[in-house]
């Protein structure tokens, strides 16, 4: 009997082996994309949502304290939409498994600030991807004010099937290229308080963050005053 040619299968798949949105069963992955403020994480997951969409795909999307103190993923650029707010006693895959009992079809997760998740939904996300088949897609920070990890961050990190570091170059005031997000508090850099505190990234603000380069982020320095 002839080899296959290349690109030809040995064993065809059937219909029967593809789910609902004609993906291979047993296809899904759990992918983590992280880097600092302002890199484009929520733009990218709004772009990754689109893609999903269009290609007839069914997804959610879900976020946690998001820059708009509302249930939407929105970016720095202006894209915004709409999503579900996860609290502590969300579980992910009741989310999803509630939506199938509905008849409603849910392909995959955009999960938004996944940083600011608890372990516990991490666990959610690989358990919906291993065992119902579903891709969960994460964008967040890796470290917070101190440059520690984010407890989520850390377990995606551990579980994901993929992590990428977004391409987007961030840059510190110096030039360099920004790595870490720094806490400042009347004009200064702090390293001591709560892990999550809602701030802006506008000067004026009363809590702010500021992307910096390691050796900046290090000596506090936040550059040049106007």
């Amino acid at each position: 009997m002839a080899r296959p040619l290349p690109g030809e299968l040995d064993t065809p798949v059937c219909a029967a082996t593809r789910g609902a949105d004609g993906r291979p069963l047993h296809a899904a992955a759990l992918k983590f994309f992280w880097g600092p403020m302002d890199c484009g994480k929520s733009t990218m997951a709004l772009q990754m949502n689109y893609n999903h969409a269009r290609q007839g795909r069914r997804g959610l999307a879900t976020t946690r304290i998001d820059r708009s103190l509302g249930p939407r993923v929105t970016t720095r650029i202006g894209l915004a939409h709409d999503a579900i707010e996860v609290t502590d006693d969300l579980d992910l895959r009741a989310l999803v498994r509630d939506r199938w009992a509905d008849g409603e079809r849910i392909d995959y997760l955009i999960c938004d600030e996944a940083s600011f998740y608890s372990v516990a939904h991490v666990e959610q996300m690989a358990e919906l991807v291993d065992h119902d088949d579903v891709d969960v897609f994460a964008f967040g920070l890796a470290t917070d004010f101190r440059s520690c990890f984010f407890p989520a961050a850390q377990r995606l990190f551990e579980l994901a099937d993929s992590v990428a570091r977004i391409q987007v170059e961030v840059l510190c005031w110096c030039g360099r290229e920004g790595l870490l997000n720094a806490r400042v508090v009347g004009g200064r850099v702090v390293r001591e308080g709560e892990q999550v505190v809602i701030g802006d990234t506008v000067p004026d603000a009363q809590v702010r963050y500021q992307v910096l380069c390691r050796r900046h982020h290090r000596t506090g320095d936040l550059g040049p005053r106007d």
